[in-house]
């Protein structure tokens, strides 16, 4: 998953001010936003019971989580630590990021592994870099800088490592994280039924007051063309993060031998080639666990996936796979997936 977080243009928070206000006149009336932030397309519904200062407080969530950790500023926390600034204090927002990354990190014997950017970046997955081939050699001597284990966080709040290399990346884990600092804006400022949408990553709260329903979202089809985005399921998302991971438009290809290297990288052997979960969807508490399972079903593999979905109460997911034995896409859906769904013509 791409995280650039970006600053909101003046011009489109101008527009969305402006919408808020309107809508406020009426109480509990729906507001509707689309735009372009984080990188990515946005949307945010709402039901807003009164006037608030959305582009101030909005601006400054997005702002905030770009100093602690954003990779794609030079001078956030994030890229200071990864440039062997010691002197860095991060911030609550960063100690929640890292605290979540290690029980996910744990939970998967290291399959999920914000630590892996050093081979992500080797293999050329990075703003316009070109893919690079990696001999056994040369993963063998990165794999040193791999493992979130070697980083701890100081008592004093200073990131510590045991290798100097180390490239710390949340980028699977921070746009659900943002997600969810700006569910908690909202509810801080009386909303109680939300839907927020960034880059097919979501999070709901409460209903659609308007259809007396929970909020309707859907699951792409990874065999629709990028320009034809479909979906092939709908799903009832109420109270809980939605987010989504998948390698089967997220590659690059040896021009060569046409190989394929994904962005997903398996932090225990460090190759980048395909496992057989082609995307994963799943449904977790918050968007930052969603995202962070989500990128590691990738890792993981089908059968693992499988008996660490079964094993965790708080998870719900939607798999897609590659079925060896048919050479076609076969689709996994959890027990405790199969209540979201929602039947056609309903």
């Amino acid at each position: 998953m791409k995280f650039s977080l970006q600053s909101i243009s003046a011009l489109l928070f101008s527009a969305l001010f402006l919408a808020l206000c309107t809508s406020c006149e009426r109480k509990r009336n729906l507001v509707v936003y689309n735009g372009q932030a984080l990188g990515t397309s946005y949307q945010l519904q709402f039901y807003a019971p009164e006037r608030f200062d959305l582009v101030k407080q909005f601006d400054s969530t997005i702002t905030a989580i770009n100093k602690s950790m954003s990779t794609y500023q030079p001078d956030s926390d994030i890229s200071r630590i990864n440039a062997g600034d010691s002197t860095v204090v991060v911030d609550a927002m960063f100690k929640e990021v890292f605290a979540l990354a290690q029980q996910v990190y744990n939970a998967t014997d290291g399959y999920y592994d914000p630590t892996v950017g050093v081979l992500a970046n080797a293999y050329g997955f990075g703003p316009d870099k070109p893919l690079k081939k990696l001999d056994s050699i040369t993963i063998d001597s990165l794999m040193q800088y791999v493992g979130l284990d070697k980083l701890t966080i100081s008592p004093q709040g200073k990131l510590q490592k045991n290798t100097e290399h180390i490239y710390l990346d949340f980028n699977s884990i921070a746009k659900g994280y943002c997600i969810d600092r700006i569910g908690k804006m909202l509810e801080q400022n009386g909303v109680e039924d939300y839907l927020i949408e960034i880059g097919g990553e979501l999070l709901a709260k409460g209903k659609n007051l308007d259809k007396n329903q929970s909020w309707r979202v859907g699951i792409e089809n990874i065999n629709a063309p990028v320009e034809q985005r479909t979906y092939t399921e709908a799903v009832s998302l109420h109270d809980k993060g939605m987010a989504g991971s998948g390698n089967y438009r997220k590659y690059r290809q040896d021009s060569v031998t046409g190989k394929k290297y994904v962005h997903t990288i398996n932090p225990i052997t460090g190759s980048g080639e395909q496992s057989d979960v082609l995307s994963a969807t799943v449904i977790a508490p918050t968007c930052a666990e969603a995202d962070a399972w989500a990128t590691a079903f990738m890792a993981l593999g089908f059968e693992r996936s499988k008996a660490v979905i079964a094993k965790n109460k708080d998870l719900a997911a939607y798999l897609m796979y590659s079925d060896q034995t048919e050479d076609s896409v076969s689709v996994y859906v959890s027990e405790r997936f199969k209540p979201y769904l929602i039947e056609p013509n309903k």
